[in-house]
């Protein structure tokens, strides 16, 4: 059971990475002012949500991979190291796009609800956790 959290969470490190990219690439194209996690570690540190705290910035990073990391080791708990199927780590992305950025992020007040968030944000946040969901299925397989 260590052995799969171990390589769940390696592979949710790896998946974290990729997705981290499309949310890059979707702030260059202009599609989102602030990285989530960003927002999101700023809204849970003392002090209004919406004002900048010193070290947010590696504190995200880090927030991010740790995040990642659990979400890759609950898969590898749940599939008992075999991994998945694309489609379905796509769906689990998915789910932890909608569960996060529909429940607990606009409850702590560091972004709105996908269904009112600005114009391009969540299109890229969607294929963010598309791309992490597939490739961290994709790694639990291969080291399966």
């Amino acid at each position: 059971m260590m052995d799969h959290i171990f390589r769940g969470a390696l592979a949710g490190a790896k998946a974290t990475t990729a997705m981290s990219g499309v949310m890059l690439a979707g702030d260059r194209l202009g599609l989102m002012r602030d990285q989530p996690p960003k927002r999101i570690v700023r809204a849970l540190l003392p002090g209004h949500p919406r004002t900048p705290k010193q070290g947010e910035k590696p504190l995200a990073v880090l927030m991010h991979y740790a995040f990642g990391a659990g979400a890759g080791a609950l898969l590898a708990l749940v599939t008992r190291g075999r991994g998945a199927s694309w489609p379905v780590g796509a769906a689990y992305g998915l789910a932890i796009w909608l569960a996060s950025y529909e429940g607990w992020v606009p409850a702590v007040a560091a972004m709105p609800p996908v269904h009112r968030d600005q114009p391009g944000r969540p299109l890229v946040m969607a294929a963010g956790h598309v791309v992490f969901g597939s490739v961290l299925a994709g790694s639990l397989r291969k080291n399966a």
